[in-house]
């Protein structure tokens, strides 16, 4: 799709047109003189032209037009920018990252996926490393606790910038903030990234046993026994030391896990409700990253043999979400093994 004008300069490019795509660009906004958008659907596009904001997300959002640079090209987005932030769910990460005809070892690239790429089974990071051939500097993570809801209300929020390098985190760290958005940065990258694959789980099983009939009391110990086990399984996948209490781990499990914004908590209480995997997906209209996570992260545990994690939660969710047992008999049998 042709621009309407001269390209703008811009250091940073944004892959994706949902609404965490959405907020991190309004983020980038209030910092930067202008941000590269890439989105897919060259309707939503010319729509942000004429309208000043997303059809589809976060539509109270407006933008200033003189701003963004908006194609439906990947390359021309991921050529200028210096740093690539990738905000699209991971079950479509491949298919959108093989339109690439330049590569990306020259960039600066970040995740906002909180997803397991399931064409290789890894985590975005390592996904980026393995068949990108990135380095581990120039790779990195940005995680929550942070609903993109949120963010377009401008309410108070804060996000983690994990990278092995530090220096790049902190640069990306001073990009997203604002009076309204608070950043810490971390060396934590694989445990960062786990935590937010994981926590999509987690508000899953919320969400199934709210559809269940479960109250808050069930629900606080289940999210007690959920932060102990996202322990069990980072540490089993990436020894390191960390504060699995730190909002990066606890904090952004507890907004998905209980606000009205998650998706994977609607998503697993409509589940819990009787709807089908296929009914509840096409109700929503929206990626449940916690679905696709739930089948990655249940075969990378199970693949340990005698070293795997003890994941009682995990489990669950997978024996409801692929093996089509009945939610009420799975969880009545997972209450026994909580404490």
């Amino acid at each position: 799709m042709k621009q309407p004008k001269q390209p703008i300069s811009f250091d940073y490019g944004v892959i994706g047109g949902g609404s965490w795509a959405t907020a991190i660009v309004k983020m980038l906004c209030e910092t930067q003189g202008q941000v590269g958008w890439y989105m897919r659907n060259p309707r939503a596009i010319e729509h942000i032209r004429q309208e000043e904001h997303n059809p589809n997300y976060l539509s109270s959002v407006t933008f200033d037009i003189d701003q963004l640079w908006l194609s439906d090209d990947i390359n021309e987005i991921v050529t200028q920018a210096k740093v690539v932030i990738l905000a699209i769910p991971s079950a479509f990460l491949n298919s959108e990252l093989e339109h690439l005809t330049i590569p990306l070892n020259n960039k600066l690239v970040f995740s906002a996926i909180k997803g397991i790429v399931p064409e290789s089974s890894l985590i975005v990071g390592a996904h980026l490393i393995e068949h990108y051939h990135l380095p581990l500097a120039s790779i990195g993570v940005i995680t929550g606790p942070c609903h993109a809801e949120e963010v377009a209300l401008e309410r108070l929020s804060y996000l983690t910038i994990a990278c092995a390098h530090k220096p790049n985190a902190e640069l990306i760290a001073k990009a997203l903030s604002s009076s309204y958005i608070k950043c810490s940065v971390s060396d934590d990258i694989m445990g960062t990234e786990y935590a937010a694959v994981l926590k999509n789980i987690y508000a899953l099983a919320a969400g199934i046993a709210h559809g269940l009939g479960y109250g808050d009391n069930f629900q606080s110990v289940l999210m007690s026994n959920a932060i102990r086990e996202m322990k069990r399984y980072v540490k089993s996948v990436h020894r390191m030391k960390r504060n699995i209490n730190g909002s990066a781990y606890l904090g952004d499990l507890l907004v998905t896990g209980y606000s009205v914004f998650s998706r994977n908590r609607m998503f697993g209480t409509m589940i819990g409700k009787g709807y089908t995997v296929k009914s509840a997906m096409m109700e929503m209209k929206m990626v449940a990253e916690g679905y696709y996570a739930t089948k990655s992260a249940y075969t990378l545990n199970s693949e340990k043999g005698k070293k795997q994690a003890k994941t009682p939660i995990i489990n669950a969710v997978y024996q409801v979400l692929y093996e089509g047992k009945s939610p009420k008999k799975v969880f009545a049998a997972l209450t026994e093994k909580l404490n």
